[in-house]
């Protein structure tokens, strides 16, 4: 199934929402999920798939409006939700990003209001044990957000490689690799990057990171390139 939830009918009526649906493609049929536990309504949170969960954490209500450090963890076969901690967590931020390592969660960058506040911060959410640490800040990749994340699973050492973005000023073409195992930070090669941009897309192919389109703070973007790490 694919697994939709929360956001905000913004071009509408600015209804933030807690509501979802699980879309089965085998029978092209939509069933609700559950609103019971369920983390506040919200947008611009992250969502990640363990292989039994799907873990939300984060967002806002609105532009101008104070971010979330709440969370919850969505069981599909029970339809049912379960909080996640706040003890250690993360400041509350939006427009971050999150990727799934095979056994925790790791949340990084976004932005607070009112500030606005630009984070370089971020945190690792292990489910088995409702617990969060957080990641190191040397040589971690300047604040930024509106980027992009991916996990590299199947490279011996995977890591998380975080790129491009906006830290409230400019678009970026700069990166780092985060290796949670060490809980250290590598800094991504600028040579022959693609030009600064956010709002962009990015996935892992198992062996290289694409990124793709998005906007420089004046023109929507059609170019892009390939990262290996």
């Amino acid at each position: 199934e694919m697994i939709v939830w929360g956001g905000c009918r913004c071009d509408k009526d600015q209804t933030y929402t807690n509501t979802g649906g699980k879309y089965d493609p085998g029978t092209d049929s939509w069933a609700s999920t559950s609103t019971t536990n369920a983390p506040s309504v919200r947008d611009n949170h992250t969502a990640v798939w363990t292989g039994t969960e799907m873990i939300v954490w984060g967002g806002a209500t609105g532009d101008s409006s104070p971010p979330l450090n709440t969370g919850g963890r969505y069981n599909p076969d029970t339809d049912s939700w379960t909080s996640t901690s706040t003890t250690n967590a993360p400041s509350a931020r939006r427009c971050h990003t999150a990727v799934w390592t095979g056994i925790q969660m790791i949340v990084w960058g976004g932005e607070a209001y009112p500030g606005p506040t630009y984070y370089k911060t971020g945190g690792r959410y292990n489910p088995a044990g409702d617990s969060w640490t957080e990641t190191s800040t040397t040589n971690a990749a300047s604040v930024r957000e509106g980027h992009t994340a991916v996990w590299t699973v199947g490279l011996t050492t995977p890591v998380m490689i975080v790129w491009g973005g906006y830290n409230g000023s400019n678009g970026m073409n700069t990166g780092a690799q985060y290796d949670p195992s060490a809980d250290s930070w590598t800094a991504t090669s600028t040579t022959n990057a693609p030009s600064k941009r956010f709002w962009y897309t990015a996935v892992w192919t198992g062996s290289s990171m694409i990124v793709w389109g998005g906007y420089n703070g004046n023109i929507v973007m059609k170019t892009g390139g390939i990262y290996w790490p």
